[in-house]
């Protein structure tokens, strides 16, 4: 925990702190005065999220300053200008300018929602501070109505570049508070995919659905329903945004390539905020939603040294929002980028992106990669589509301090080969003890004119302290026909007296609720 400065604090000799202007996740905004350049200024004070590991905070600090400093060089007028990085107590402060207004948010709040021209407008001057912000290579990650100030002198202003949410950090406290704003997160960050300008370019499509509509339209009670709605779940229609709506559903397309070009989309919002009509007609058809696996039910009575709970661990981008039960948890960090029918997690160290098509490579000399059983008639009118698929595994059998260091977590690659193309191959993983139930069946696309071969990746974690499970993997195909990989055991034995590697466990992939 930081230690919340008083009145008259005085920040890197040189910033006065005067009184707080607001309060979030990340830290406080101070109104001060340089006694320098004798001007008023606001500071951010940037606190880390309670009970994250020093190095974490270290490198977080690190990162912030290098990203304010980015933020810097964007110079347009719908942008905060930042105009240093102060160090104070082994931490940033932000220093920005002063934007004396309302935030967007406190607006909606306080008046409703705003008018379709205004609405208009108002997320032109966010779209050109974007890509403003985009041209120099720096992306806001947190666009939201209460990072959009309307300054008293009619000046749209977008604050916090890279500091509200900062990529590659973990934000989970102690207590599995979740930091930011995943109504406004994009998809893809969601599923801890890499961002792009497409990302900030969604999080803007919701905006305008909120300044328009008056509410989100992804919101639910809890922050895991939430992401799951924006994973998942198509676009409510909306009711009052008129012109506005298929720039909205332009924008809140969950895969980014298809997105509305920023171009268009800042051509359609000035024709409307002058009272005119857009030049976007096509309508917005909503994609299959991706399934994403949840943990249910016991796991079966099996010959583990010690009998475990099984549960899946959804990880979800910076937020890193756990779900671990006790005993042993499977984290999926499946990424099939080119798959509208499934969920993701976010990458770590040992997982490469398995979005693009590419040959099989051996990814360990233990176990050997499995052969495939199928059984399906073949066709009379064409070749009968085949699939195969084998299995192998790095690090299967762990013993030491748990949870296990990323880089020695077992780690399994299914290798999956069609017959022809195109194909779309139904799969699942299965535990021999144990199952993930429900809604795990994941879908993987071999478009026409690609690779016949693509691979998934699953890493086992624990966050037991003693004791050993054995148990063992295999894959599932039910599409286009029925193959079963061989099984690969693995065991995962923890010895709390073993010290803990100086490098520990990631963050992102597993948590202690």
């Amino acid at each position: 925990m930081s230690e919340q400065p008083g009145r008259d604090r005085l920040i890197a000799g040189r910033y006065r702190l005067l009184s707080p202007l607001g309060e979030g996740g990340m830290g406080t905004v101070w109104r001060a005065h340089d006694e320098v350049l004798q001007r008023e200024v606001a500071v951010k004070e940037v606190r880390a999220p309670a009970g994250l590991p020093a190095g974490d905070v270290e490198r977080m600090y690190a990162r912030l300053e290098r990203e304010a400093w980015a933020a810097a060089r964007v110079a347009h007028p719908n942008v905060v200008t930042v105009y240093d990085v102060a160090m104070e107590g082994g931490r940033p402060w932000i220093v920005m300018e002063l934007v004396r207004g309302r935030s967007l948010a406190d607006i909606l709040e306080t008046t409703g929602p705003l008018s379709v021209t205004e609405t208009a407008r108002v997320s032109a001057e966010v779209l050109d501070a974007l890509r403003a912000a985009h041209d120099v290579g720096v992306l806001h990650r947190d666009v939201k109505p209460a990072n959009v100030l309307l300054s008293d002198d009619g000046r749209v202003v977008l604050t916090d570049f890279g500091i509200a949410s900062v990529e590659g950090s973990s934000a989970l406290t102690m207590a599995g508070e979740v930091i930011g704003s995943p109504e406004f997160l994009s998809p893809e960050r969601a599923l801890g995919r890499t961002p792009g300008p497409g990302s900030d370019l969604w999080s803007l499509g919701v905006l305008l659905y909120a300044a328009v509509e008056g509410g989100s339209p992804f919101r639910h009670d809890t922050p895991l329903a939430t992401l799951r709605a924006v994973v998942d779940e198509p676009l409510p229609p909306p009711r009052l945004a008129g012109p506005l709506t298929p720039v909205i559903e332009g924008l809140l397309r969950k895969d980014p390539e298809e997105r509305l070009p920023a171009e268009q989309a800042a051509r359609d919002l000035r024709l409307i905020a002058a009272g005119g009509a857009p030049t976007t007609r096509v309508a917005y058809v909503p994609p299959p939603p991706p399934t994403v696996p949840l943990p249910e039910g016991e796991p079966d009575p099996g010959p583990p040294v010690r009998e475990r709970r099984a549960g899946v661990v959804l990880v979800i981008g910076v937020l890193a929002l756990v779900l671990a039960l006790a005993g042993l948890t499977y984290t999926l960090l499946h990424r099939d980028d080119g798959d509208r029918n499934e969920g993701g997690s976010t990458p770590s160290a040992t997982v490469t992106k398995t979005g693009e098509p590419r040959s099989p490579t051996p990814t360990s000399h233990e176990p050997s990669p499995s052969t495939s059983k199928s059984s399906a008639p073949p066709s009379s009118s064409e070749p009968a589509q085949s699939v195969r698929v084998a299995l192998s595994g790095e690090h299967t059998r762990y013993e030491g301090s748990c949870p296990p260091p990323e880089a020695e977590s077992p780690v399994f690659t299914a290798t999956f080969t069609v017959g022809r193309l195109p194909a779309e191959v139904r799969y699942r993983w299965k535990l021999r003890h144990g199952s993930f139930e429900g809604r795990e069946w994941r879908t993987l696309s071999f478009p026409e004119g690609g690779e016949r071969t693509r691979q998934a990746r699953v890493t086992v974690r624990t966050n037991d302290e003693d004791g050993a499970s054995e148990n063992a993997i295999s894959v599932e195909v039910r599409e286009p026909e029925r193959a079963t990989s061989d099984e690969v055991p693995f065991t995962v034995t923890c010895d709390k007296t073993t010290e803990t590697p100086s490098d520990g466990a990631s963050a992102s992939s597993s948590g202690t609720p």
